[in-house]
């Protein structure tokens, strides 16, 4: 085997686990880190049992064990030997171990002293997988408290050498220079109105005129671009290969098989192929991506025959720990399609978005890992710098409720006690907590229950854990698992709505995909089928193990059908799963086309009214995509209302309200019973709860104000004077602070607040300003004005300008000064009115009145009302409301 750039630092690699547990190994792709570092640790004399290698992807798992074995001139299975969920080699001579970072969890949980293990191996923890974020930490927590001896190495292409080394406990930080090859990055931008798929047939075409040698692998986002690719690129004197993870593992070593003699070969790869393995006038295509099976995926990557050459379609499979031998071209699109949490509306999307720029350095650097190559970048040059840095961690943007329940397993109910390299949100944590209290999974005080140990001993996520569960407990814990795998595993069964639909077809369905679907939901099944005695657990073909605890449930077992049928049809089992699984996505149709449906958690959810499920009145949702405000039903099944009026009859409540009715000053009754957010049924109350109305009024008044009661004049008199005199007793304010006080008495009884009697609330406001204030403010502002006439007239304190009496001016002849209220001697606003009570003069000024305009208004008056008295000198006359002839008789 011809030397490798990490051959040089292996030395200094294994002299650092010699004299410690820990070392951070920096190697750029290429050097041979994944392939070369592991084997060379199992003569080491502190290896005394196995060496676990972790990968980020099923596919790398598998090319990385098959490599390293060839390399020894074994097959899988003997010395070296893989685990992955659908696929595993190994055996009792196993002492390497490639396996991904999902099944090492499992198995840390399920053995935390990792017995006859002597190293762990985190390869391209760059990435920041959340298994590879918690792998590491419980692999730290087991060192420090179990095994001291325990070796753990993180290991990658671009990692951040001094934070990982600090986490670490200062381990030493071993940098191999690698071996570095010419690359040349070409910008071809691309025509961003045009559908990607056509930019990269176009593309791919370019660089085969351009080049005279070397394979293809194009990067696109998802498998459908890459899949619409193939088809754009068809027809030409090539073949196209795929490698995604949806293949199965036959369709993966089939993409990177060799070419037939004269063909060039093309794989067309989502970002799976960034990942570590290793030529065009004829192609053969090969597509890469997560969906294929592992025959495919290998087929991809496997080296061309000598002579031929390939195209290679892959997703970001191919961008990291897979090396695709013969790869001297690259054409990125740019364009990544990664899940991001979204928190508001509970689901994990797939979104399409810009690569960062780690991701393209990864990308372009698969086309010089062993000889010269060229970069096809569908984006202009400058655009580089606005690409983000970096992926971010997947811990900071994901759902955490499989981190939480396992974090609780571990015994640790506060992740944040672990070591994490950046530690997870406390707001995502919260959110998980809640999910997992209400999928029975940990109790009020946050510890894990009997069920949620059972649910984290299943290598799924809690909802589809928990469905699997209660499913058996009702007979249905095949079709539980069978969903639990379609789920999972996307393509299988096709892509309908219906999930009974694709149930249905998964189950005619042949190839070797199809088959070990089918054998992985027969184990899953298996371990929940028989819940009164401890199943085995196994993990990839015995990886890990276990037991499930005999008590799966803290309730009574659940017993189906709601409406007592004997049987239950295919499709009504498909619902009850569903259910199960997502209980707040159980939705009831709201629009007549079905179109619009309102689920249990609250959320609004869409269909495509042409689907056969938009008839149905009840879903069960499983999978959903798109924002909080409408997603998009991706997989549901028909479920009745009485099915789900029975799975969730504690979650049902029947609520008795009484609002308030601004309207009319009065209350509305309702009865109405729900199941979260879905109203099941609603009606008048007429029988409402006198505390319920009692309530509802005053609730009213404290948000619509003190005017909607029924005050009498002679209360809003009194309010009003208070409030000109300083006493806050009586102030809206005052008033709203003890409402709860003075205005539920006058409540009792009452539907309406026109019902209060306005004595009664004249007597509160009596009772609240108490007799010293009343004085005080009789004082400051008397109710009424009493003239040297001696008549009374009422003060308006309300009036615009101050506070306003309106009088005959007669009634104040002989008054030399003007009348005040208040401390401050406020002058009252006099309206003066003539002996027929029309207004003649308005004034704050008495004194001024007489000595100027009063001479013009008398001759005036004199001409319009003879009969009464005009003097000149009204200070000096007696004040009257009689004529002329009744006050002489009056003094005769």
């Amino acid at each position: 085997m011809s030397a490798l750039p990490i051959h040089a630092v292996l030395p200094d690699l294994l002299a650092a686990l010699r004299t410690g547990s820990n070392a951070v190994l920096v190697a750029p792709p290429g050097a041979g880190k994944t392939t070369a570092v592991a084997p060379a640790l199992l003569d080491e004399p502190w290896c005394s049992g196995q060496v676990l290698l972790l990968s980020p992807r099923r596919l790398a798992a598998r090319a990385a064990a098959e490599r390293i074995a060839e390399m020894l001139g074994e097959q899988p299975g003997g010395t070296v030997g893989y685990a992955t969920r659908m696929d595993s080699k190994m055996s009792a001579r196993t002492r390497l171990l490639v396996l991904t970072e999902g099944i090492f969890v499992r198995r840390i949980q399920d053995d935390p002293e990792l017995t006859g293990v002597s190293a762990v191996l985190f390869d391209e923890v760059h990435e920041r997988s959340l298994d590879s974020d918690f792998g590491l930490a419980l692999a730290l927590d087991a060192q420090e408290a179990l095994r001291p001896d325990l070796r753990i190495v993180p290991m990658s292409a671009t990692l951040d050498g001094a934070r990982f080394a600090a986490l670490l406990g200062d381990a030493p930080v071993i940098e191999s220079e690698g071996r570095i090859q010419p690359l040349e990055l070409r910008h071809i931008g691309r025509h961003a109105e045009r559908r990607i798929e056509d930019e990269m047939a176009a593309a791919i075409r370019r660089a085969i005129s351009e080049e005279a040698e070397g394979d293809l692998l194009a990067f696109l986002p998802g498998v459908r671009e890459i899949e619409r690719t193939a088809e754009r690129i068809d027809g030409g004197p090539y073949d196209v290969h795929l490698l995604h993870g949806s293949l199965d593992p036959a369709a993966q070593r089939a993409a990177i098989r060799p070419s037939r003699a004269g063909a060039w070969k093309g794989i067309l790869a989502t970002s799976i192929a960034a990942v570590s393995y290793t030529h065009l006038d004829v192609y053969k295509r090969q597509l890469l991506h997560g969906s294929l099976d592992p025959a495919a995926q290998r087929a991809a990557i496997r080296p061309s025959r000598s002579g031929a050459w390939k195209v290679i379609l892959a997703t970001s499979i191919a961008e990291t720990s897979l090396t695709i031998d013969g790869v001297r071209i690259v054409v990125d699109s740019g364009l990544a399609r990664r899940p991001r949490y979204d928190r508001a509306a509970g689901v994990t999307r797939l979104v399409t978005e810009r690569a960062s720029q780690a991701s393209a350095t990864q990308r372009a650097g698969r086309a010089a890992r062993q000889r010269p190559g060229v970069a096809y970048r569908l984006w202009e040059a400058a655009a580089s710098a606005g690409m983000p840095p970096f992926d971010p961690p997947e811990i900071l943007e994901s759902d955490l409720s499989s981190l939480l329940l396992d974090c609780a397993l571990w015994g640790v109910s506060d992740p944040g006690t672990l070591r994490w390299l950046d530690p997870p949100p406390a707001a995502a944590v919260a959110e998980a907590r809640t999910r997992l209290t209400a999928l029975e999974a940990l109790d009020g005080d946050g510890r894990i229950t009997p069920h949620g140990k059972a649910l984290a001993k299943l290598p799924l996520s809690p909802r589809i854990a928990h469905m699997l569960v209660r499913a058996a407990e009702m007979g249905l814990a095949q079709t539980a698992a069978d969903i639990a795998v379609l789920l999972g595993e996307r393509g299988i069964g096709g892509q309908d709505t219906d999930l009974t639909l694709r149930l249905q077809r998964w189950r005619r369905e042949g190839g070797k995909r199809a088959d070990a679907g089918r054998a992985l939901a027969k184990r899953w099944a298996g371990l929940v089928a028989t819940p009164n005695r401890l199943a085995p657990l196994p993990l990839a073909r015995g990886v890990g193990g276990g037991s499930v605890p005999a008590n799966l449930a803290t309730r009574p077992p659940l017993t189906p059908p709601a409406s007592g049928r004997g049987t239950v049809s295919a499709t009504e089992a498909t619902g009850l799963c569903l259910a199960l699984a997502f209980p707040d996505r159980v939705s009831k149709r709201r629009s007549a086309d079905g179109a619009d449906w309102a689920s249990v958690g609250g959320r609004g959810f869409r269909l495509d009214p042409l689907s056969p499920l938009a008839r149905e009145e009840w879903l069960a949702v499983g999978e959903v995509q798109g924002s909080a405000a409408g997603a998009r039903i991706l997989s549901a099944a028909p479920i009745g209302e009485a099915d789900v009026l029975a799975l969730f009859p504690d979650r049902i409540i029947t609520s008795r309200t009484v609002r308030f009715r601004p309207a009319n000053g009065g209350i509305e009754a309702l009865r109405e019973r729900r199941l979260g957010a879905v109203r099941l049924s609603s009606g008048s109350d007429d029988r409402p709860d006198p505390a319920a109305v009692a309530a509802a009024l005053l609730d009213g008044v404290r948000q619509g104000g003190l005017d909607l009661l029924p005050w009498s004049e002679a209360a809003q008199s009194l309010r009003m004077r208070a409030d000109f005199a300083g006493v806050e007793a009586l102030s809206d304010a005052a008033l709203i602070a003890s409402l709860d006080e003075w205005l539920p008495p006058l409540l009792a009884g009452k539907r309406r607040l026109s019902d209060i009697d306005r004595s009664h609330l004249s007597g509160v406001l009596d009772g609240l300003i108490g007799w010293d204030g009343k004085q005080q403010v009789d004082r400051l502002a008397p109710p009424d004005f009493r003239s040297p006439a001696g008549s009374t007239h009422a003060i308006d304190y309300m009036a615009d300008g101050g506070p306003r009496v309106e009088l005959r001016v007669q009634a104040l002849y002989g008054l030399a000064e003007h009348p005040t209220v208040g401390s401050a001697r406020i002058p009252l606003v006099l309206s003066l009115t003539s002996p027929a009570g029309r207004p003649i003069q308005t004034t704050r000024d008495l004194p001024g009145f007489w000595a100027g305009n009063w001479r013009d208004v008398a001759k005036e008056m004199r001409g319009r009302y003879p009969r009464h008295p005009w003097p000149d000198d009204p200070t000096a006359a007696p004040p009257t409301l009689r004529t002329k002839r009744a006050d002489a008789r009056t003094r005769t």
